[in-house]
């Protein structure tokens, strides 16, 4: 990269959804976003580029974070709760 150019930032490399946009995303479309974004910022952090956290970045991680406790309640819940239907299961 030129001097004149400056440093590379996380604002470079960022993409930005309108929400319009975003509303128009699937699940899977969202967590792969969250994830290449983050990714995108422990990057630059591992280069020594990152001066500051974006705030993009914590509301990110906090998305992220509310995903993966709603994730899990979910697989918790559904194991222990499968109970077979006794009209339905047959006898030997």
């Amino acid at each position: 990269m030129a001097a004149s150019q400056g440093w590379l930032t996380f604002r470079d490399v960022a993409i930005d959804f309108s929400r319009e946009e975003w509303e128009c995303l699937h699940t899977a479309e969202r967590k792969l976003y969250v994830d290449v974004m983050l990714e995108n910022y422990r990057n630059l952090c591992s280069l020594g580029l990152a001066v500051s956290k974006p705030d993009l970045v914590i509301f990110l991680e906090r998305m992220k974070e509310a995903w993966d406790v709603k994730r899990k309640k979910t697989v918790s819940i559904h194991p222990g709760g499968f109970k077979p239907d006794p009209a339905k299961v047959q006898t030997q």
